[in-house]
């Protein structure tokens, strides 16, 4: 919320410094984000005056001007149509920085004629995009006068954040009221008097949608000449970012930031019959004033006649009967829609706006009759015309809401001793009803809808009393060391999100909710949002991997090479949520060079690795573990598998994702480590075996076994593995060569010799077992 510093004084008498008044807004809540003073870029910049002008020698559409701001004069090459002998305007002496050229002015020499200095335009000066011809003052404008100070833009214009809850506060009124009740000033702003109709409004208004749009309101004023806004206003709109456009839009853009107030003013020459606040009619769009074109559906509700449809309710205006230069006749409307409504049409067309801001918050429905008298009475004294009757159509829905309060609570609630006669006031200054007696009863003033209960009140009292009184309290803390906090599942996330990082990869932390698209080829969202923050934003993850595919994809488009990237957060399914770890890997893992001439991409192996690895962190002794295949259909069908102890706690799942998942054209490796799968260590915690290296030296032989082509090369090393459990120490595989039908595994057997060395008997005995062991599951040795 932006504003000036002149635009809070004509709702606040106050004497307060402009650092005081920073202070006390942020004291009170309303944190200030910024403070600009458009003045310090204009201070050099003077108002000037033409003494001659002359074609330039050796361009036609150039002049040579004399120009002087009170003292000696300088010679100027100026391109400007309207330059001319006896126009004041505003000149940039040589040193001084244009901020809308981005650039520092010096003597130049401009097709042979020497320049010194320049007569700006509006653009230049960053006032507005007019750039057709340099600034034309008037004649009384005082030659050598600072052109900012003249022009009374040394206005400091301050933007505060405001929180969703505080929609009383998205008009300058409001956050003057808040100053006043803060001790700053005395609020000043200045009573709506009603404006009396001279004739029938001509135009019926009604409501059929009085859920949405409960009342609506509604007056026509015949008449008018729309011509461009008085400077006061356009430079207070132009000071917030808002692009005057003329007399009627710019009061409604004032009435919006002055009072939080959205208004909407229509061209009566293009409405059709009647207005009426109904829902859309499935296949209904309407072409809205930013040029864009949306479709409507029956959740939403719009303003139409009898005709067409003219306006998104409560967020935007339709281009077909917006109002130009030659409207003669409008209707002011003034409406009160629902914030849930508001809120859910704007996600579900993705279109904000200034209205949309406030009344998905909440706009004041006491304030109806009020900002229509204002915008009525702003139109008759800038646009002229006669107003006709008020129309209110539906029920007005002011809340009668009040809420008991014990004023003891603001000390055992927030630890601040308030007196009651403070208390009293504060609450008085905001617009409460107080009632004293054994406890109060406080009135709730109808544009707070966020004044809930009794808590609601203490903050009120404690904010406007002021944040930086609140003592800070240390909590009570026992002698002695600490002890530990973290439960073993926490300690389980920190050792595996160490183990991760020191392999190289970069942690990321991503949002817990993505779009409905990209949860959908994850299993689809199980839950969704009622009210999110944004339609990309509205499903909880049923998977750590599409925000991971996301952080990756970004990267990949920047000109990252390859990105390996994890995450340690919850998933989100019917049953509830579980803690995951996910790992994806996308891009080259290896950049090309001479050995390879290319670069090498992930593969399921690397993803396998990454997800044994995260397990053994965790605990999990993963010389058990099995492959077993995938369930999941987001996985490659034939370069994925699941971890697991057993054949039935399965711990992870690993490989390369299908291609029509994948956000990339190389393949992308991921992994998801199921956490609270993990089974809990039977002493209550995992300690580490003593290390004792054998006092007799390994050997190792190697074997070749013929096996069928679909038989996972994980059985038989298992196999191969339990042929003898004491000397059989490691078993790796070295070869796979395909035979017909069949395939040669060959295999690497580590023997480890416990007392005393293996003889050759030995060793036949146990290379006996292994052939056996082979057997059991179709190996025959490779002759």
């Amino acid at each position: 919320m932006k504003f000036t510093l002149s635009w809070l004084r004509d709702h606040l008498d106050t004497d307060a410094s402009l650092d005081r008044i920073l202070t006390a807004l942020t004291d009170c809540g309303l944190e200030v984000e910024g403070v600009t003073d458009p003045a310090k870029a204009l201070a050099p910049f003077v108002i000037a005056e033409v003494l001659t002008a002359a074609p330039h020698p050796q361009a036609d559409k150039l002049q040579v001007l004399t120009v002087t701001t009170g003292g000696d004069s300088v010679q100027v090459v100026c391109g400007a149509p309207n330059a001319r002998a006896g126009m004041k305007g505003v000149f940039g002496a040589v040193g001084t920085y244009v901020p809308g050229s981005d650039l520092t002015l010096k003597v130049a020499s401009i097709r042979g004629v020497e320049s010194r200095g320049m007569m700006c335009s509006m653009r230049e000066l960053e006032l507005s995009d007019e750039h057709d011809g340099i600034i034309d003052l008037p004649e009384d404008a005082p030659i050598g006068t600072a052109y900012a100070a003249w022009a009374a833009l040394d206005d400091p214009v301050i933007e505060v954040g405001i929180t969703p809850n505080r929609q009383d506060c998205m008009g300058v009124a409001g956050i003057a009221r808040d100053l006043a009740a803060a001790g700053i000033g005395t609020l000043r702003t200045p009573p709506v008097a009603p404006v009396a109709g001279c004739f029938p409004c001509p135009v019926e208004i009604r409501t059929d949608d009085p859920d949405s749009c409960p009342a609506f309101l509604g007056r026509a004023v015949r008449g008018v000449v729309n011509g461009p806004s008085p400077d006061w206003l356009q430079r207070r709109l132009r000071a917030i970012g808002q692009k005057p456009i003329s007399a009627l839009v710019d009061i409604t853009n004032f009435i919006t930031f002055d009072r939080g107030r959205p208004l909407h003013v229509y061209d009566l020459a293009h409405v059709t019959g009647g207005l009426t606040a109904r829902r859309a009619v499935p296949g209904e769009s309407v072409a809205a004033l930013n040029g864009k074109t949306y479709a409507l559906d029956a959740t939403m509700t719009v303003i139409a006649d009898d005709r067409e449809v003219h306006d998104i309710g409560g967020i935007m205006g339709g281009a077909a009967s917006g109002v130009s230069a030659a409207t003669t006749d409008v209707l002011i409307e003034c409406a009160y829609f629902a914030p849930e409504r508001i809120g859910a049409t704007g996600r579900k067309l993705g279109l904000s706006s200034d209205a949309r801001a406030r009344f998905e918050r909440g706009v004041d429905p006491g304030f109806l009759v009020g900002g229509l008298d204002l915008a009525t009475a702003m139109v008759l004294d800038l646009c002229g015309g006669e107003a006709s009757d008020a129309v209110v159509a539906g029920s007005i829905p002011v809340p009668d809401k009040t809420v008991m309060y014990r004023p003891d609570r603001t000390r055992t609630l927030a630890g601040v001793a308030v007196g009651t006669d403070e208390q009293a006031a504060i609450l008085t200054r905001l617009g409460f009803g107080v009632t004293r007696g054994e406890r109060w009863r406080i009135a709730v003033p109808s544009w707070r809808r966020d004044i809930d209960g009794e808590a609601d009140i203490v903050e009120e009292v404690v904010r406007i009393n002021g944040f930086a009184h609140i003592p800070s309290t240390p909590l009570p803390r026992a002698e002695g060391v600490a002890r530990p906090t973290a439960t073993p599942a926490q300690l389980i996330e920190r050792r595996l999100s160490r183990a991760l990082a020191a392999r190289g990869l970069d942690e990321a932390v991503t949002w817990s909710f993505v779009s409905p698209a990209q949860a959908e080829p994850f299993g689809g969202a199980a839950w969704t949002l009622d009210n999110p923050i944004s339609s990309e934003l509205s499903a909880m993850r049923p998977s750590l991997v599409p925000g991971l595919l996301a952080a990756a994809k970004r990267n990949l488009d920047r000109g990252e090479a390859g990105v390996r990237l994890f995450e340690v957060g919850r998933r989100y399914l019917a049953d509830g949520e579980h803690a995951t770890a996910a790992i994806v890997m996308a891009g080259a893992a290896r950049a090309r060079d001479w050995r390879t001439g290319a670069a090498t991409t992930y593969s399921a192996f690397d993803a396998k690795a990454e997800a044994v690895a995260a397990l053994a962190a965790a605990g999990v002794p993963v010389d058990r573990l099995s492959v077993l295949p995938p369930v999941d259909p987001w996985f490659h069908p034939g370069r994925s598998g699941r971890l697991a102890l057993g054949a039935k706690m399965v711990l992870a799942s690993f490989g390369e994702l299908h291609p029509r998942v994948a956000t990339t054209r190389e393949p992308v490796a991921v992994a998801e480590i199921y956490l609270d799968a993990i089974p809990a260590a039977r002493s209550g915690k995992r300690s580490r075996p003593a290390f004792t290296p054998p006092p007799l030296q390994a050997i190792t032989r190697d074997f070749a076994f013929v096996v069928a082509a679909d038989l996972p090369a994980e059985t038989l090393l298992r196999s191969v593995r339990g042929a003898d459990k004491v000397a059989i120490t490691n078993v790796a595989l070295f070869d796979r060569f395909p035979l017909d039908d069949k395939v040669s595994l060959a295999l690497t057997v580590t023997l480890q010799p416990v007392e005393r060395s293996f003889t050759d008997a030995d060793i036949d005995a146990i290379s006996a077992k292994i052939v056996a062991a082979a057997a059991k599951v179709g190996g025959v040795l490779r002759g």
